[in-house]
């Protein structure tokens, strides 16, 4: 496997290091995953740009963290499950029902688990959703756009999943309480 670099400010490549001020000062840190993708600029600038957009959608934080969740579940993600717990737990959402995402059960709130589910079905079958299972999401109080903002969280988070893939960034110390193992994920 090929070595990536986890940049600091001071040394990534001169456009990445705007970005990378970016990212420490809304984090705090600057996230090894964060740090692999400023490799490229475009990309970094890429990610933080859709996710900045996806931010000003209509699903709440906690909504959108336990979408980003789901995504990477599905993907056997370790890293971004783990980040993603942790910033679902820093914006108060219930550790029982991260707990259920994490380990693919259901939820026991009826319109999460239909963000959930929603969010699954279109990962398994690459957007190619059934109709009930569109109306089912639309059905539980969601809304079209809120359709399509799975989809770009869904599109941004499989990015990040691959990109650690493929890099393996070492899991953060912010982040080690949350470390999860795809062997917890209970879906068939």
């Amino acid at each position: 496997m090929a070595r990536f670099t986890q940049y600091t400010i001071a040394d990534a490549p001169e456009a990445s290091r705007p970005l990378l001020q970016q990212v420490d000062k809304a984090l705090g840190f600057i996230p090894n995953l964060y740090a692999t993708f400023a490799e490229s600029p475009a990309l970094l600038q890429g990610a933080l740009g859709l996710d900045a957009g996806l931010d000003q959608g209509a699903l709440s934080g906690v909504e959108r963290q336990l979408v980003k969740i789901a995504v990477s579940t599905e993907n056997g993600c370790t890293y971004c499950v783990a980040a993603h717990s942790t910033i679902a737990g820093m914006l108060k959402a219930r550790p029982e029902i991260v707990n259920a995402v994490r380990t693919g059960v259901p939820v026991s709130d009826a319109k999460i688990d239909a963000l959930v589910r929603f969010t699954r079905a279109v990962v398994r079958n690459k957007g190619f959703v059934q109709d009930g299972e569109t109306a089912a999401f639309l059905a539980a109080g969601y809304t079209k756009a809120q359709v399509l903002e799975v989809v770009g969280h869904v599109a941004a988070k499989t990015l990040a999943n691959y990109i650690h893939a493929i890099t393996n960034a070492p899991l953060d110390a912010a982040f080690q309480p949350q470390r999860w193992d795809a062997k917890q994920l209970k879906v068939a």
